[in-house]
C-alpha cells in the first residue's frame, strides 16, 4: 500500500509513526525540532488512518509490510524508526521482519506483549455518530462528549473530522476496519529475536509498559534501554516533549 507522509528536514532519513486513531499530523512540532538537528522526518500516516488509503485487511504484517514498500519506494537507506503505540508495534514487527533495513528504532509506551482491548468507549462514542445528521463541527463534539469525558482525547480524535464535500462530514481513519481488527491491533507479536540497538520510552503515568515487561523486551530485543519519561502519559511525546525529544536524540545521535 502507497502510505501518504509529510516530510521535513534533510539529513539522515527519520521516519515516525502514530497511534491508533491519529495520524502523522500528531507529530509536526517534534518533527520540526528534529529537522533542525539535521534530520530528514517523514511523518507517515499508517493504512486506514490519515490520508493514507483504507482496506478492510488490518494487522501488524500488513502494517510492517507497508512501511517497508515505503523505504523501498523513497529509496531510503538505514532509516531510524519512531513509533508510538500502534505505531511501536508496527516498527518493532518491521524489525523482526525486516533484519537489517532499520538502523535504530524507538518505541514509543507499548510492549510487544498481548493488550486487551481498552478502547470500547472511544469506539462506542465514534460509532454514535451519524454524519447524516450531523451538519457541523459543534453537533459531533456534543455528541462525543455524552461518552468521552476527557478533553485530551476529545481533541485528538476530533482532529480527524474533516468535510468530504461541501455538505457531508467524516472521520478520516476507517473506523469500520478498525472495529473489525481490535483484536489484532492488541495481539501480541511473534518471538523472533532483533539486535538493533532500540529505546523504549515509557510515560511515567501511562500503564502500558510496565516493570514486568522489561523481561521479555530484553528477551526478544537484546540490544534494547528501556527509559521513563517523568510527568507523561501514554501520550508520552505530547505530555512531556522537551524530555521526550532530549532522550530520543541523545539514543539517535549516540
Amino acid at each position: 500500500m502507497k502510505l501518504h507522509s509529510k516530510v521535513v528536514g534533510e539529513g539522515k532519513p527519520l521516519l515516525v509513526l502514530h497511534g491508533l486513531f491519529g495520524s502523522g499530523d500528531n507529530w509536526a512540532t517534534l518533527a520540526s525540532s528534529f529537522a533542525q538537528e539535521g534530520y530528514f522526518v517523514h511523518l507517515i500516516d499508517q493504512r486506514n488512518h490519515g490520508r493514507s488509503p483504507h482496506d478492510d485487511v488490518f494487522d501488524y504484517e500488513v502494517m510492517a509490510a507497508d512501511l517497508q514498500e515505503y523505504i523501498h519506494d523513497h529509496r531510503i537507506n538505514n532509516p531510524l524508526l519512531i513509533g508510538h503505540s500502534m505505531g511501536g508495534k508496527t516498527i518493532m514487527r518491521h524489525a523482526q521482519l525486516f533484519a537489517g533495513v532499520p538502523e535504530k528504532i524507538i518505541v514509543v509506551d507499548i510492549a510487544p506483549r498481548y493488550y486487551p482491548p481498552h478502547h470500547q468507549v472511544v469506539i462506542e462514542a465514534l460509532s454514535s455518530i451519524d454524519f447524516s445528521k450531523a451538519v457541523s463541527r459543534k453537533s459531533v463534539q456534543a455528541s462525543l462528549e455524552l461518552l468521552i469525558h476527557d478533553s485530551a482525547t476529545l481533541q485528538f480524535l476530533l482532529k480527524n473530522l474533516y468535510w468530504k464535500d461541501d455538505e457531508q462530514l467524516a472521520w478520516r481513519f476507517n473506523l469500520s476496519a478498525i472495529v473489525s481488527n481490535i483484536l489484532d491491533i492488541g495481539t501480541a507479536l511473534p518471538t523472533e529475536m532483533v539486535d538493533i540497538p532500540t529505546l523504549f520510552l515509557r510515560g511515567e503515568n501511562a500503564g502500558y509498559l510496565l516493570p514486568s515487561d522489561e523481561e521479555l523486551i530484553q528477551k526478544q530485543f537484546t540490544n534494547a534501554s528501556i527509559k521513563t519519561i517523568a510527568k507523561a502519559g501514554h501520550w508520552v511525546h505530547v505530555d512531556n516533549p522537551t524530555l521526550f525529544f532530549s532522550e530520543a536524540l541523545a539514543f539517535l545521535k549516540a
